[in-house]
């Protein structure tokens, strides 16, 4: 991410209704707790497991390996796999051998739930108090490893007695949006390259699951999680699902019901091109001077030294029972 514009003022959408295509559910994420308890020991285990191939920067080693990795891990669970893969033009002209990820759990079901995140790391820590680290790649261990980490612990927790279909989508070259330091005039399609891809070409025709949840940066240390602007104008009712279900399973703190800023992500794409209702999970930390992701987005401290289990046990939680809801 991300040429992202933070916009925080209401932004007119408080009064904006999701897309039509969100079906019907349950409104069971407001009562009791359901389904399994979610790891965040193991989660952060999968994330420290991606981190330790290095960065994940485009056309690199370590990129294919993790890729490699991603791919093995999400299908001993059982799901099965695709690694959709595309060259893509990067802001200065690169190609990019781009691969999407996508494991399926129970794929023959029509009816089904979509969990997305970016995988690769961002080549350049362009946010970094030190200007010698500009050119520098950055670990990604929030920006990238955190939500991969959160849906393979998802998908390590499905059972059969989940009666949907669910899809977990490691979007690639998300981060190779215009660098701080280039003198080449920022553009908000220079980043979510493989959303901007899978969206117009979808690993099956006509894919429509009921909705898609876009998990970005989900590992921060005091990470707090508000409601972002393009989510509420294209699924607000998603939004409401999940900060209903965080506040059911004691986490409602993480998710306050205050308003975030409108930003350039994978979900974009998903909504506007896919026609997919998704919102964005991402943090906003309204008192950072460094930046509102965060005081180690897009520099070199987004290590394992700066992920909190008691984040990832958050969104993870509040997500199992998002999921697990949907079986009423």
């Amino acid at each position: 991410m991300k040429a992202k514009e933070i916009l925080m003022s209401a932004v007119l959408v408080l009064g904006m209704t999701a897309c039509g295509n969100v079906k019907k559910s349950s409104d069971a994420t407001v009562s009791l707790p359901v389904g399994p308890s979610f790891s965040a020991d193991s989660a952060y285990r999968f994330c420290e497991q991606q981190c330790q191939y290095g960065p994940r920067t485009m056309n690199s080693d370590a990129h294919e390996q993790c890729a490699q990795w991603i791919a093995q891990k999400f299908g001993s669970y059982g799901l099965t796999v695709v690694r959709q893969q595309a060259s893509l033009k990067g802001y200065d002209g690169t190609m990019l051998q781009a691969t999407n990820i996508i494991a399926s759990y129970k794929p023959d079901l029509a009816d089904r739930v979509m969990f997305c995140a970016h995988w690769d790391s961002r080549p350049w820590a362009d946010n970094d108090a030190d200007e010698s680290n500009w050119h520098k790649p950055v670990m990604a261990a929030n920006d990238g490893a955190s939500g991969v980490a959160v849906m393979l612990e998802l998908a390590r927790l499905l059972s059969d007695s989940l009666h949907i279909g669910v899809d977990f989508i490691c979007f690639d070259a998300e981060d190779w949006g215009v660098p701080q330091w280039s003198d080449v005039p920022d553009a908000s399609d220079s980043w979510a390259l493989g959303a901007q891809y899978w969206s117009a070409n979808p690993h099956i025709a006509n894919y429509k699951p009921r909705y898609g949840v876009l998990l970005d940066m989900v590992g921060g240390q005091g990470a707090r999680f508000y409601r972002e602007a393009y989510s509420l104008r294209y699924a607000s009712s998603v939004v409401n699902r999940v900060w209903q279900a965080a506040q059911v399973v004691g986490f409602g703190s993480y998710f306050p019901n205050k308003d975030g800023g409108q930003i350039t992500d994978d979900h974009v794409p998903v909504n506007e091109v896919a026609g997919i209702p998704c919102i964005d999970i991402i943090p906003y930390y309204p008192d950072c001077e460094a930046s509102s992701f965060g005081p180690t987005w897009h520099t070199i401290t987004d290590d394992m030294d700066h992920i909190d289990k008691s984040t990832l046990q958050a969104v993870g939680q509040t997500l199992i029972q998002l999921l697990f809801s949907e079986n009423s």
